[in-house]
């Protein structure tokens, strides 16, 4: 069975991927992986690389697709098929050293417990009854992390490369997906990187924003099972 490794995004643990492996046990080996106390995205990769069999699949959610894509840049002959959820690829913005710098700020001066209320929010986009379910362990999860271990992944996003010139050399079959009310990483971003990616697929979640896999977990593990079985 061919290993697939669930890369997490920035502050996220297995919490965001929780109700996946068990929906892709038939078709995967399923591993997850997050990136407490790395400080770049190629780090990030490095522990993939260092950890994943010489053969496998890799899908990131979020930041976690920011890696995905290094992996694929430092190794593409060892990855098999590429899925990025909620991700995008261009470098960062004038305005985001800003943001995330008052969100690590924030982080310092009043902990990580309010971090997850200014935070998670804002990310949210499925029913109010599937978000008031999920946030307790969001939180939780934010929680779980540390104002020194955010701001080494603030410091890798801020810092990350422009992953643009990397889709036009994927050839492996991908799987591009967003929530229909992201508005972090929107579905029309997705479908700006498709246009570079020859092997692709695009699957809007209805009724989910950035945390797809934790808001919509059916839906995208349904995508997720279509894009492993079609390599």
């Amino acid at each position: 069975m061919q290993p697939l490794f669930l890369l997490c995004g920035l502050l996220c643990d297995e919490t965001i991927w929780a109700d996946i492996p068990d929906r892709l046990a038939s078709v995967a080996d399923v591993h997850v992986m997050s990136f407490a106390g790395c400080s770049s995205i190629a780090g990030m990769a490095d522990r993939v690389l260092a950890a994943a069999a010489p053969r496998f699949a890799l899908a990131g959610h979020s930041m976690g697709g920011r890696v995905a894509l290094e992996a694929w840049r430092q190794a593409p002959e060892r990855v098999t098929a590429l899925a990025l959820l909620n991700t995008g690829v261009h470098p960062p913005r004038e305005s985001e050293y800003d943001s995330r710098g008052l969100l690590v700020r924030l982080a310092r001066k009043r902990g990580m417990a309010a971090l997850a209320d200014e935070w998670l929010p804002p990310m949210m986009g499925g029913s109010p009854e599937r978000v008031a379910q999920v946030m307790p362990a969001l939180k939780a999860m934010v929680q779980r992390s540390t104002a020194e271990s955010f701001a080494g992944q603030t410091n890798a996003l801020l810092q990350r490369p422009d992953a643009r010139p990397v889709l036009r050399s994927i050839t492996v079959p991908t799987l591009l997906l967003s929530g229909t009310n992201d508005t972090w990483s929107s579905l029309s971003q997705h479908a700006d990187m498709q246009r570079s990616v020859s092997r692709s697929t695009l699957v809007e979640i209805a009724g989910a924003g950035h945390m797809s896999p934790i808001e919509r977990p059916d839906a995208v593990a349904r995508a997720l099972k279509g894009w492993l079985t079609a390599v």
